[in-house]
């Protein structure tokens, strides 16, 4: 006997939609269970093998519940507002919201053919009046709480687009979309006070019920260093600030390294006798992502600043400036204290451009890599610091840089308030996380 599938399956999900099987019930004796998977962008080609394969791994469980006496909401909607449906509706000249509303019964059609046990009735839509304004009223609690505000600062900017891209939309100085160049410009954006929860987020993981690894990687991402954040003048006009979680190794800092937007090159600019060159140095970095800008594997590149040195706050001695695009305004303060003796990359940096290495951690062979097992040991060529463990040297230097009014104790953290503009009509994502 041959069965025709396809008919079965049409059978049977009829049969699901008319009786509402999978609809999440107001019945508050049953245990409750939320599963929810993220809204696909409806685009043009439909779904694509990546869509079916994590909504089935939560369809199976969400079944799962279901004979198990659960009240299930399985939900589905649409991330709808993107660049793509824009562009197509401006080439094609019809509104992207004809567009949008075509891709959507698409999808759909899609996915009910699936099977999947979706709650139809939560259905969502990110371009209705009727979800945004709820969208648009929790921007204005997060303005009213100081929680949204407008920063100038260096964005991913295609060229073409016309539009902010996240890091993970920038592929080898281009735009992922359309292929031209991406940029980096200064621009105002709207942001979100994300780092005002960073202890929270972490603190308030040990009530989750998620596995450790999981955790783990959430801490990770959060970020949390201690340590000090210290003032090194120059003999020009600015005083670099620097946060560092070493700082007992400061008498062995024999360079320091700006990020390219740093303000030092604006306010020292009749000073610095190579200007041209830093400026070139400085367009050429504007053309990466922060990705391609930290990745450890690549070639050190930089410009030394000539005219201006900075004085290392402990020995006295001045010490010179790079310019190089490893090092981010948008993480700590835009400059690093270089410590070649205990840090690779500061290592290589140095043995490329025939700086000083001076080790202040017993232990290991300078001459010939790195020595960065130092979280333990003793201090050397620290002067007053000499012979202390690093836990006693770091107390002991911060309580000194506080005395004197040259540093202080600092805690930073690698998360970063979330960038929450777009340059569009139909808002792309609507975010951008840089």
């Amino acid at each position: 006997m041959k069965y025709n599938f396809a008919e079965i399956e049409k059978k049977w999900q009829k049969i699901w939609e008319e009786k509402e099987i999978f609809k999440a019930e107001d019945d508050f004796t049953k245990p409750k269970f939320y599963a929810l998977v993220e809204f696909p962008y409806p685009s043009g080609q439909g779904l694509h093998v990546g869509h079916p394969r994590s909504y089935t791994a939560l369809d199976i469980v969400a079944r799962k519940k279901r004979l198990l006496g659960y009240n299930v909401l399985y939900p589905m909607g649409w991330d709808a507002f993107g660049l793509p449906t824009e562009n197509f509706a401006i080439k094609n000249k019809i509104h992207p919201a004809k567009v949008t509303e075509q891709n959507i019964a698409k999808f759909k059609s899609q996915l009910k053919s699936l099977g999947l046990s979706f709650d139809w009735s939560r259905e969502i839509n990110t371009t209705d009046p009727n979800y945004y304004k709820w969208t648009q009223w929790i921007f204005q609690q997060f303005f009213k709480n100081n929680l949204a505000y407008k920063k100038e600062m260096a964005v991913n900017w295609c060229t073409s687009c016309k539009v902010v891209l996240a890091n993970e939309e920038v592929v080898g100085g281009h735009c992922e979309r359309c292929g031209s160049d991406v940029v980096r410009k200064v621009k105002s954006q709207w942001m979100l006070k994300i780092t005002e929860y960073a202890e929270r987020l972490i603190n308030d993981l040990e009530d989750l019920n998620f596995i450790d690894r999981v955790k783990t990687q959430q801490i990770n991402w959060i970020g949390k260093s201690e340590g000090a954040e210290i003032d090194f003048k120059t003999t020009g006009k600015t005083i670099l600030k620097v946060f560092t979680t070493r700082p007992d190794t400061i008498f062995g800092a024999t360079y320091m390294v700006v990020a390219p937007e740093h303000p030092i090159i604006d306010e020292n600019r009749e000073i610095i006798s190579n200007i041209d060159e830093i400026e070139t140095y400085k367009n050429e970095a504007s053309k990466k992502s922060d990705f391609e800008r930290t990745e450890l594997v690549k070639d050190k590149t930089g410009v030394e600043i000539k005219g201006i040195k900075a004085i290392n706050p402990m020995s006295g001695r001045e010490i010179p400036i790079f310019v190089s695009d490893y090092v981010l305004m948008s993480y700590g303060t835009g400059a690093i204290m270089a410590v070649p003796a205990h840090d690779t990359r500061d290592y290589d940096f140095a043995k490329t451009f025939n700086l000083p290495i001076i080790s202040v951690v017993a232990g290991g062979d300078i001459e010939k890599e790195a020595f960065t097992d130092c979280e333990t040991g003793v201090m050397e060529n620290s002067d007053f610091l000499n012979g202390l463990s690093v836990e006693e040297a770091k107390k002991k230097i911060i309580k000194y840089l506080e005395d004197k009014g040259i540093g202080k104790a600092k805690i930073n953290y690698k998360l970063r308030d979330w960038v929450f503009s777009r340059q569009r009509y139909w808002r792309a994502h609507s975010c951008c996380a840089l």
